[in-house]
C-alpha cells in the first residue's frame, strides 16, 4: 500500500514513511492510494476474532510489506495489553441503545485505542531505521495525555503537547502535567485549542524547520491514528450483527476534529455494512452547519461542556473534501483557498448531496448535554460523560444505534455533579492525579514562542 497527499503535491510513500512523515510535506493529509475492500465472508469471519485479532486483519491490508504478521501481531499485542477490559472496546447496552465503550485504556479516553499502537509503531520504525523523533501535537482534551502515554520514557522519542491554558479539564491537565519522563514537555498557551493546532500546522509546513527537528505527529492528521480507530467500527458491528452481512448498524459519533467520525466512513467504504453515522457536535457545531447546508463557515469557539469536541477547525475534514470532489486535489485545493479568502467554503449541490448521503448530524448545547447525562442516569443508572452525551442527544430515537463512549465521566465529574448531583467513580488510572507533582511552560499563542522553545529545549537535551 502506498500513500498519496490530499493537495496532491507528494510522491507516494510507504506505510512506515507515512507514519513518521504525518503531515505531509505539502501541506495536505495523507491517505492510501486506493481503499482496501472487504467482502461478506471475509466481514462474516472477523465478526467471531477478540478485539486483538481483528485489529492484525484490518491493519494489514495498509501495512502491506512494511511489517511481517509476527511484527504486527507483537505490536498489537503490547499496545492493548495495558486495556483493563478484555475486550478493549466492549459494548454495553443501555436503554434503548448500545455504548462502545472506548474508555478503558491508559487515560480513560478514546484517544488511547490508536495513541497506544501510534507509540509502538514510532518506537519499532525508529529501532529498525534508526533517527530521532520530536513529536509536536496540540489537544483539546484528551489527545495530550493519551500521545504521552504512548511515548513517555520510549528512547529516541521527545514529545511536545500544546494544550489551551484554562480550557481542558482539570483531569486532563493534570493526566499531561504529571508525567514528568525527560522526554515529555506540556506547553499551555494562552489561546484556544485551534490555536494550538494553527501554531502546529505552521511549524509542520516549514520544511526546513521540521525536517532539522525531525518533527513528527500524533494528532489525528497522522493515517495510522485514523486506520487504528476504524478497528472498533467493524467491532462492534460484529458483536451486534453475528456475521450476519445484511445486518447494517447505526453509529453517534461526538466529534470535533472530524478523525473519529472519519474512521467510520472509511470503515463504510471498505465495505462495513453501516446504515447512517451521525455527526454529534456541541455548540461550536461547524459539522453539523456543514452537513446540513453544504457551507463550511468558522466562527468563535465556545467554551462548553464537552471541551475536547471545543473547535472549529476540524483538521480531518480535508480527507473528507478528498474523497466528496472524486480524490481530485486541485478541487481540495480550490477549497482551501477559498477558505482562506473567506473564512468560509461552499460545496456544490451535487456533493451537498453526497454528503446528505453520508451523514446525519445534530448539536446538543449545554443544558441539553446535561439533561442527557440527567434522563440516561434516571432511566439506566448508567452515567455518561458530556462527550458521549452529546452522542447519545445525536441517536436520539433510534433504536440499536452504537453510541460511541469517547471519555470515562470521572474525567468531567464537574459537569456529571451538575447533572445527577454525584460524581462518578474514577478508575484506577485517575486516581490520586490532583495530589501528584506536576511541570509545565504557559507560553502565548504564537508560532514563534513555541518555536524558539522547542529549539532551546532541544539544544539543553542536545539534540
Amino acid at each position: 500500500m502506498r500513500y498519496v497527499s490530499t493537495r496532491g503535491g507528494v510522491e507516494p510513500v510507504g506505510f512506515a514513511e507515512a507514519v513518521m512523515m504525518g503531515l505531509g510535506t505539502d501541506g495536505g493529509l495523507l491517505v492510501p492510494e486506493s481503499i482496501p475492500q472487504i467482502g461478506p465472508l471475509t466481514l462474516a469471519d472477523w465478526a467471531r476474532l477478540r478485539f486483538q485479532d481483528l485489529a492484525v486483519e484490518v491493519l494489514i491490508p495498509y501495512v502491506g510489506s512494511e511489517l511481517t504478521r509476527g511484527e504486527l501481531e507483537d505490536l498489537v499485542n503490547h499496545s492493548f495489553a495495558s486495556f483493563s477490559h478484555p475486550e478493549v472496546t466492549p459494548l454495553v447496552r443501555v436503554g434503548r441503545h448500545q455504548v462502545l465503550e472506548l474508555f478503558h485504556g491508559p487515560t480513560a479516553a478514546f484517544k488511547d485505542v490508536a495513541l497506544q499502537l501510534l507509540g509502538n509503531l514510532f518506537a519499532h520504525f525508529l529501532a529498525r531505521d534508526g533517527g530521532r523523533l520530536n513529536i509536536l501535537g496540540a489537544t483539546s482534551g484528551d489527545t495530550g495525555s493519551a500521545a504521552i502515554a504512548g511515548v513517555r520514557g520510549k528512547p529516541r522519542i521527545h514529545i511536545f503537547i500544546l494544550y489551551p491554558h484554562g480550557r481542558v479539564s482539570p483531569i486532563q491537565e493534570r493526566q499531561m502535567t504529571t508525567v514528568l519522563d525527560a522526554n515529555v514537555h506540556n506547553l499551555a498557551i494562552r489561546g484556544t485549542f485551534d490555536d494550538g493546532q494553527r501554531i502546529v500546522k505552521a511549524l509542520f509546513n516549514d520544511l526546513a524547520f521540521k525536517d532539522a527537528h525531525h518533527l513528527g505527529a500524533v494528532n489525528s492528521i497522522n493515517w495510522a491514528r485514523i486506520l487504528a480507530q476504524t478497528i472498533y467500527y467493524f467491532y462492534a458491528w460484529g458483536r451486534l450483527s453475528g456475521g450476519d452481512p445484511e445486518r447494517r448498524v447505526s453509529f453517534s459519533v461526538p466529534t470535533g476534529n472530524f478523525g473519529d467520525i472519519f474512521a467510520g466512513y472509511l470503515a463504510k467504504r471498505m465495505g462495513l455494512p453501516v446504515d447512517r453515522l451521525i455527526i454529534a457536535t456541541n455548540r461550536n457545531d461547524i459539522l453539523t452547519r456543514f452537513v446540513h447546508t453544504g457551507v463550511y463557515a468558522a466562527g468563535e469557539v465556545h467554551p462548553t461542556l464537552s471541551p475536547s469536541m471545543d473547535i472549529q477547525i476540524a483538521s480531518n475534514f480535508e480527507r473528507y473534501l478528498y474523497y466528496l470532489h472524486g480524490e481530485r486535489p486541485e478541487a481540495v485545493g480550490e477549497l482551501l483557498a477559498e477558505m482562506g479568502r473567506s473564512g468560509q467554503m461552499r460545496v456544490g449541490a451535487e456533493q451537498h448531496a453526497i454528503v446528505a448521503g453520508d451523514f446525519d448530524a445534530a448539536a446538543a448545547s449545554d443544558e441539553e448535554t446535561l439533561e442527557q447525562i440527567r434522563a440516561t442516569y434516571r432511566e439506566t443508572g448508567y452515567i455518561l460523560d458530556p462527550h458521549t452525551a452529546v452522542g447519545v442527544h445525536g441517536a436520539g430515537e433510534c433504536d440499536d444505534m452504537v453510541c460511541l463512549a469517547t471519555a470515562h465521566p470521572a474525567k468531567f465529574n464537574e459537569a456529571v455533579r451538575a447533572a445527577i448531583g454525584i460524581e462518578a467513580p474514577p478508575p484506577p488510572a485517575l486516581r490520586g492525579l490532583m495530589e501528584r507533582e506536576t511541570r509545565s511552560v504557559l507560553l502565548d499563542a504564537s508560532e514563534e514562542a513555541v518555536r524558539e522553545h522547542l529549539r532551546a529545549t532541544l539544544a539543553a537535551a542536545g539534540e
